[in-house]
């Protein structure tokens, strides 16, 4: 009960429907609750919006969708996302711009080196489990300044600032020996995404959405050298 009561006042229904690229389950479309704004409502469709709003992006043929006055007005009501994006907090990498979406279309949480911490978990599983959101994309990216941090603090066992060390501790599991230099911190971004997408995927709640085909929970990598989005398996 208040779990529908919470649902109900803050977030409003789901979306709708389609089908896409990466190799995830099905699951049955979900009537939207509007005519003039239908969201994937499965986690291949959604999968397949974020390829294309990438593609547009990286080819500077963006539409900037949803920032109408009118979707403004239908937003007051209500939240439809049909993804989760788990970010770095880097200024380079915004998913609505890399994946040109607009108003109300994503639902994003950062934190530096896509982090886990009970707020992260909190925010991803709010998406799924209020928000009935079938896509939670872990998204890495070139040149990720946590990561390096994490690695060369490693390397030289130096301390780093603050708050700073929880983070480069929370990345250290993924740091890949098997090479040296610029190339380890380039493979333990990819490995630091594998990591962090494992561990969504092991939380139960979550895990019971993947075997159900109601959620896929995919990792994938930014690279700012030319704006592509690719899936790390």
């Amino acid at each position: 009960m208040r779990r529908t009561l919470l649902r109900a006042a803050l977030t409003g229904t789901a979306v709708t429907a389609g089908a896409w690229a990466f190799d995830v389950p099905a699951a049955s479309a979900r009537e939207s609750s509007s005519t003039e704004r239908p969201r994937p409502a499965t986690p291949g469709a959604a999968l397949k919006e974020l390829n294309a709003g990438n593609r547009r992006w990286r080819t500077f043929r963006e539409k900037h969708p949803h920032e109408t006055h009118a979707v403004r007005r239908e937003a007051v009501s209500g939240q439809h996302p049909f993804a989760v994006v788990l970010g770095c907090i880097d200024s380079r990498v915004p998913p609505e711009l890399v994946f040109d979406q607009g108003l109300g279309d994503l639902m994003t949480v950062r934190s530096a080196g896509e982090v886990l911490d009970e707020a992260v978990l909190g925010s991803v599983a709010y998406g799924v489990l209020e928000l009935g959101i079938p896509l939670v994309l872990v998204l890495g990216h070139q040149s990720c300044g946590a990561v390096s941090a994490a690695v060369r603090a490693e390397e030289s066992g130096e301390e780093l600032p603050a708050h700073i060390q929880y983070i480069a501790d929370q990345i250290k599991p993924a740091i890949d020996h098997s090479v040296e230099g610029d190339a380890r911190i380039d493979a333990t971004i990819s490995a630091q995404v594998r990591l962090v997408r494992a561990r969504l995927a092991a939380e139960p709640d979550l895990a019971a959405r993947i075997t159900a085909g109601r959620l896929a929970i995919v990792g994938a990598r930014y690279e700012l050298t030319n704006q592509l989005v690719h899936q790390i398996t």
